[in-house]
């Protein structure tokens, strides 16, 4: 994924690990949504935090400095409605030093790429950024570090020798949220940074000790680099800093003409610049800076890397978030649930330890799964939908408690959600079964997390068997059962269906059946809470709460193919365990009879029920879901097949549009871009009050009828959406990395996973193994529940894993 020009003003890559917090490396090359405490903010905007470069020569007298990044592109002329990726914080700040004159970026998620060009620079200088991403391997992908790897090659005819500058503030007292002007801001006063020496290293440890240790924002952050460096443990602003930098210098291999590792790391220490940096802890109100300044020198033609490392340690995450439903008055009780990264480690420098130790794995594996993405033959479109996934799986929508759980927002408040919410903090929590039906990516690639989530997700059922569809955190508070919950008011009916598909999911990712038959109590109690719906035909009748927030009212076709779905599913799961099959007649007749009562020669619509929110003969996107996920499961064909087929094809036809006007709601494609809307009426009949959000463009329904086309052979139509989808998200005016719809990177996007199994053929179940019928020819990421890899589908229908 390649941005250039226009295309890096959105442009923001999450650092950082999954529920460990991050940082965005932006396409101009600046750092900004700083949300190590887990607080999504995508405002957040840590100042004097940058890279910076330094270059000089001997002769002639020369030297050049630039900050690392471009200045920031001119607002777009008409910009995305609802996103705030392309906004600059820091936009109109003068610095001591000039920017470069431009960038590019790449992305190979996990890895980011920033080139850096100005004519002015008699080297080339390129960033690669990463946080180690491994596939099945939660505490792998979940450290709370970035490494950011310099590259300077001197394309010069003459020896030249500089510095790279790293720059960060102590952000130990921060909230998070409330603006830092220079070194001040509230929470701070007191911060105590640290000079690390070690052999071959160096570096900055920052903490603030005068804060309680279950203070929110208590914890540790880490500058760090092993290159020969100068540091400047503390320094009052950004001006102090640059002009540090410009006083260093390297007197002894200068004067020698000795530039071998050893003679620059004596000249570093015997000190390399007159400044002298403010001592003891920071005045009340302000914090620190801290700068180290990586030496170079090179011969024409010579390259070096540069290492710098950022780590962090909050441990302290409190549930202090919106809660949906009664409001109960704990007082001032805060109830703390912890990060649970924050306890494999003792502080930041044992996180870059632990990365030190096993980094060349990490590294190795990580650069392994970003070229199973990129050498592979999936069509562009689709190959970047999956290079990004991830991301969304380690935004701030998701993350862990101390005791491993994990949890996740429906998204992160934004720009998006100002119009009833603030902007900063979680989206909707929490586990919102619901939205999270669609989600594909988070547990495929880590199994363990989503057996987790269902753990946790029976653990608050109901005793009539239902299923709210939001968790209370702590979960010693009384949960959602018997109260209205909002969004929608009643239990989703589409969620608790769900949650029997998920388990099946797990199952097939290799739970066990020991920890299915520990599940089999609540999945049965859910169908028979659900079934006390059904008539004498296995129909669905009467309220149900869906997604869209509200209730549909009788019988329906994206209700019904998820209840179509948990029934075969059930059957599946009943064998396994050498249960009584008691769901396989219900589905065979329930099948028969929404088809014949719902299809209407091109899809399938609802019978009239005169209820605001009902779609009636409307065309809805979602109608079927449960479809695309028996075709996740391996299920097979839930209705008549080519019905199917003509009922995709009509969603298409009449729901992906090109061009938009504004509708009242919420706009996620506008002007002249195409999208795909949750519903229409093609042939009239809209109701006075439609469905709610029918007008709106959902990446996460999106990505599902698109995977749904490449599962039913219909490759045009599939493409079709999918290239709508990342036409908008291209960097310009939105963010390749955060689809957006009830908050930034929103959850439900993680249906994009299922393009991967959907175009590829390729499905895994862990009792039968990997199943390949129909898988087309090419090379493919494969992830399965034990192993993760390339598979190669050969034209005689050989498969080399």
């Amino acid at each position: 994924m390649r941005f250039t020009g226009d295309a890096r003003r959105a442009v923001a890559f999450p650092l950082g690990g999954l529920g460990s917090g991050q940082v965005a490396l932006c396409g101009d090359g600046a750092l900004r949504q700083w949300q190590l405490l887990g607080v999504p903010n995508h405002g957040a905007l840590l100042p004097d935090s940058f890279f910076a470069l330094r270059v000089s020569s001997l002769e002639p007298p020369d030297d050049v400095v630039r900050l690392l990044r471009a200045a920031p592109l001119p607002p777009h002329p008409h910009p995305a409605p609802n996103i705030s990726d392309a906004e600059v914080p820091d936009r109109g700040a003068s610095f001591r030093w000039p920017f470069v004159e431009d960038t590019t970026f790449e992305a190979e998620y996990p890895f980011a790429r920033v080139g850096y060009h100005d004519p002015a620079l008699p080297v080339a200088v390129a960033l690669e950024a990463h946080t180690p991403f491994v596939p099945l391997d939660v505490d792998a992908s979940a450290l709370p570090l970035v490494r950011y790897r310099f590259t300077i090659r001197n394309d010069s005819p003459l020896f030249r020798h500089g510095f790279v500058l790293g720059a960060l503030q102590n952000a130990a007292g921060w909230d998070g949220v409330t603006p830092i002007h220079g070194t001040r801001g509230a929470g701070y006063g007191g911060n105590v940074n640290r000079t690390l020496r070690r052999p071959g290293q160096s570096g900055v440890l920052m903490d603030h000790p005068g804060l309680a240790e279950d203070d929110a924002a208590a914890g540790e952050m880490l500058l760090w680099t092993d290159s020969p460096a100068a540091v400047l443990p503390r320094a009052h602003d950004a001006d102090a800093l640059l002009r540090w930098a410009e006083t260093l210098r390297l007197a002894t291999p200068t004067q020698l003409g000795d530039w071998s590792e050893g003679t620059v790391r004596a000249a570093l220490r015997a000190g390399a610049s007159p400044m002298r940096a403010p001592s003891g802890p920071s005045p009340a109100g302000h914090t620190w800076d801290a700068a180290v300044a990586a030496a170079f020198a090179l011969a024409p033609g010579e390259s070096a890397t540069i290492d710098i490392v950022h780590a962090w340690w909050f441990p302290n995450r409190y549930a202090d978030f919106d809660r949906f439903g009664p409001q109960h008055h704990y007082g001032p009780t805060r109830f703390w649930v912890g990060n649970h990264y924050a306890t494999r480690f003792g502080g930041a420098l044992d996180v870059l330890d632990a990365y030190l130790g096993d980094g060349e794995r990490l590294d190795r594996e990580s650069r392994a799964w970003a070229e199973a993405v990129a050498a592979g033959d999936l069509p562009e479109p689709l190959r970047d939908t999956i290079s990004a996934q991830p991301a969304l799986v380690r935004s701030p929508s998701v993350f862990q408690t101390a005791d491993g759980r994990t949890f996740a927002f429906e998204g992160a408040l934004g720009a998006s959600t100002r119009n009833w919410n603030g902007d900063a903090g979680g989206s909707c929590p929490l586990n919102c079964n619901h939205v999270l039906n669609y989600e594909q990516a988070l547990a495929r690639l880590f199994p363990s997390a989503g057996r987790d989530m269902r753990e946790t997700e029976f653990a608050v059922q109901a005793p009539d068997g239902s299923i709210p569809h939001r968790v209370v955190l702590p979960l010693y508070l009384p949960q959602l059962n018997g109260v209205p919950i909002g969004g929608p008011e009643r239990p989703a009916l589409d969620g608790m269906l769900g949650a029997v598909l998920k388990t099946y999911r797990s199952l097939l990712d290799g739970a066990g059946l020991p920890w299915l038959r520990s599940q089999w109590p609540s999945l049965v109690a859910v169908m028979s809470h659900v079934s006390g719906k059904s008539d004498g035909s296995g129909i669905l009748r009467g309220d149900q709460p869906v997604t869209y927030d509200i209730a549909l009212h009788g019988p329906n076709m994206f209700v019904g193919g998820l209840w179509l779905a948990a029934l075969r599913a059930m059957a599946e799961m009943s064998s396994r365990l050498g249960e009584p099959d008691t769901f396989t007649a219900t589905f065979k007749k329930a099948s028969i009879a929404y088809d014949e009562l719902l299809w209407n020669g091109e899809f399938y619509a609802q019978p009239s029920t005169g209820e605001d929110y009902d779609f009636g003969k409307g065309c809805l996107s979602d109608q079927l879901l449960g479809q695309w996920w028996a075709h996740e499961l391996g299920l097979g064909h839930l209705l008549p097949a080519s019905r199917v087929r003509q009922a995709l094809r009509s969603i298409v036809k009449y729901n992906l549009r090109t061009g938009f006007a504004p509708h009242g709601y919420r706009e996620f494609a506008d002007g002249d871009e195409t999208g795909l809307v949750v519903c229409t009426w093609p042939h009239g009949g809209r109701p006075a009050v439609p469905l709610r959000y029918c007008d709106e463009v959902w990446t996460g329904v999106e990505y599902q009828v698109a995977a749904h086309c490449f599962y039913e052979g219909l490759d045009d139509e599939g493409l079709a959406i999918v290239r709508g989808v990342r036409a908008r998200y291209d960097g310009t005016r939105r963010n390749p990395f955060n689809e957006v719809e009830c908050g930034d990177h929103y959850v439900r996007a993680m249906a994009g996973w299922s393009l991967l199994t959907a175009w590829s053929g390729v499905r895994h179940d862990a009792t039968a193994g990997t199943h390949t019928d129909g898988a087309r020819p090419g090379r493919f990421p494969y992830v399965a529940g034990a192993s993760w890899g390339t598979l190669t589908v050969a034209a005689d229908r050989s498969v080399t894993l």
